[in-house]
Order: C-alpha cells, then structure tokens, then sequence
C-alpha cells in the first residue's frame, strides 16, 4: 500500500472514530417554545367556501377553518353594512359576528399547569349592553364590551387562565338575547400567549414593576390591550398585578405608543375608575423608598394627568402636565410599614380623553414602579 492510501486510510478512520463517538452523545431534549402569536386562523383570513355561506351567515359546524362555531355566526368584512351600519375591522379583511346564544371554539395545545393569556379584538356591532364570554374548561369570564375606549373599532382585550390539560378548548360566546338575533360582539383577530413567571428583580419588592410581562400585542395594529378588573378577571394576564376597579386599565408597548421605559407600560384610562394595585412584602415600621414615573403615550393625551398613590394608608400624590408630546416625570416617597404587607395602589386623579378625538378614552402613563428599603 502506498504512503498516500494509508493516510487516507487513517484519516477516514479518524473522523469514523469522530462520528460514532458524537452519535453516542446523549442528545439535549429540544425545548418546546413558549406560545406568543395568533391562533391558526386567528384573524378569520382563511374564510369558508361559498357553498358554506348563506349570504355572511356560515353554515355547517366545521365550516370555519381550524374553529368549531354553534348557533348564528356571521363572517363580515370591514366597512359600510346594508342598513347603514359600519363594521370596523381594523386588523386586517375579515371579522366574525356572533349572534344570539351562538359560539366559536378552537382546540389549543399548551402545557398543563402554566398560565395563558388570551389577546382578542371585540367591539358590539349593535346593542348597547352587549357582552362576551370567554372560556376553557372550568374557567370562564364574561366580559361587557358596551364601553367603547376607542373610537375606531380597535377595542382589544387580554384574559388569562391557568391550563388544566395540555389542550383546551378555547371558546367565545355571545351569552345576550337580543331582538335581532344577529346581533352580538364582532371578533377580528384571537392570540395566545404563555405567561412566564415573574420574580423580584434588583432589590425591588414589587413584581413585574416595569410591565415587561404582559399579553401577547398585535404587530399590525395596536391601540392598547385592556386588562378587566379582578371581579371579572382573577387570573390577570398583567401578572403579579391587580386590577382592582370599575373599568380595566391598558397594557401598552412601545411598537406603537411612547413608554416611559422598556418595553411595556400600562395607561389608566378610566379616571377614578381604573386602578391597579399590588401587595407587596413589608416589615412593620420599616422605612421603604415608593418611585414611580408617570408620562403620556404621546397618543394625543392632553392636560393635567396627576397620578394618585397609596403604600398602604399612606396617599401620594405625582402630578404631571401633558403637552401629548411623550414626556415623564418620575417621583419619590418616603413611608413607614404599618404591617407585614402593603398594598400599592395607583389611579389617575381626572379622566381624560384625545385632543382631537373625544371619543377616544385616555389617561396618564403609569411605569417604573420600585419599593426599596431605606433608612
């Protein structure tokens, strides 16, 4: 054998050798990532065929790719309607209407135990107490979507729940009997997102203070997500927070409003009437630094926007003049721990709505929020 065949003999037994000893490695188990994005079909883009359609009704269980629908279910498009009404769908083509008593589902792989947040655009098509329920199996919600907070149709909404099973079966029901059978909520776009937990960061003693973990946010089209109150909500999706009033706050992103850090804020945009709140860990007569900044989305909010705080009985006051331009302002309080937890809470002082839009409910900026111990 000649010098040449046998260094070619060796090097394929060395990098034979190679091979076999990285196929005997144990492989690393691929992680599974964590859901963030439309339901299949979620925006309702991938319409019926026609000879599933009576006029916009649609007809059939499972003629609605990837959804299962019960009773009167409408497939509409955006813009004017015969009889003069306007259907906004501000997402894209296509929306669902869900009539009287009727529903959609869609079976949802997740992982049993974890925590999913529901990102859904919903506006009333016509009746003015009109609601939406929303449910898996053993949680439910019914939210009323009478309150339009934006004038444009782009009312988006977020409910959370905690996975019993590794698939659900995620439903949307319109729970009203109206006298038009037809009327009932329109539904124009259905996202999930699994919640991850959240921690203490840097010494803060509050959880999730910056907003960072929240619902999933549409890409195309924001006008903020609003977050129902506890009463209607008792998992939020705004983890370790508690939304503790009349009306829901908005969850907000900085692809589409002005924050004033990071990725996320919320906006109080209900005056009195849209509180958020957070008990946190405290030693009794215990001094603790309270900051917080406080801004506008730069969404054409306008005036004075004073942001009221309480650290237990403790009342806090930050006012703030917006010129709608995106300015913050950040202050700091000083109080004592009258018990081994303190609830938090903040609301905006006024209610406010945009400069040029009155239908259009607004409201200060709330971000940043920090307890540290001091001296």
């Amino acid at each position: 054998m000649s010098l040449y065949h046998s260094l070619c003999f060796v090097l394929l037994l060395i990098l034979s050798l190679c091979h076999g000893s990285h196929s005997l490695r144990p492989r690393r188990p691929r992680r599974t990532p964590h859901l963030d994005g439309l339901l299949p079909n979620g925006n309702f883009e991938q319409t019926p065929l026609k000879s599933n359609m009576k006029g916009r009704q649609i007809i059939g269980t499972n003629s609605l790719p990837h959804w299962q629908i019960s009773g009167h279910v409408e497939l509409v498009s955006g813009g004017p309607q015969p009889g003069g009404f306007y259907f906004p769908v501000p997402r894209g083509v296509h929306a669902v209407r869900i009539g009287n008593l009727a529903s959609i589902s869609q079976d949802v792989q997740v992982k049993r135990g974890l925590v999913y947040s529901l990102t859904f655009g919903a506006t009333r098509s016509c009746a003015q107490d009109e609601n939406i329920k929303v449910s898996v199996p053993g949680q439910a919600n019914e939210l009323p979507i009478q309150t339009v907070f934006s004038s444009d149709g782009g009312d988006t909404y977020a409910w959370a729940f905690m996975a019993t099973s590794d698939v659900v079966r995620v439903t949307f029901h319109n729970p009203g009997v109206q006298e038009d059978h037809t009327c009932g909520p329109l539904v124009d776009a259905v996202a999930i997102k699994e919640i991850l937990p959240v921690r203490y960061n840097g010494g803060n003693l509050v959880k999730n203070g910056g907003f960072e973990i929240g619902p999933h946010v549409f890409a195309n089209f924001s006008t903020g997500i609003l977050i129902p109150a506890k009463i209607q909500d008792l998992i939020s999706p705004l983890r370790g927070w508690i939304i503790e009033s009349l009306k829901p706050v908005k969850y907000i992103d900085s692809r589409h409003f002005k924050v004033p850090d990071g990725l996320a804020a919320v906006e109080l945009v209900a005056g009195r009437e849209s509180a958020i709140a957070q008990i946190i860990r405290t030693v009794a007569g215990k001094a603790y630094m309270l900051s917080f900044t406080v801004g506008d989305a730069q969404n054409g909010c306008h005036g004075s926007m004073m942001v009221e705080a309480f650290a237990g009985k403790e009342p806090f006051k930050l006012t703030f003049v917006s010129e709608g331009k995106g300015d913050t302002k950040t202050g700091r309080f000083r109080f004592v721990a009258d018990s081994d937890r303190t609830r938090l809470t903040f609301y905006s002082g006024f209610y406010h709505t945009k400069l040029h839009d009155f239908g259009h409910l607004c409201g200060p900026v709330l971000d940043s929020v920090i307890v540290i111990p001091t001296h």
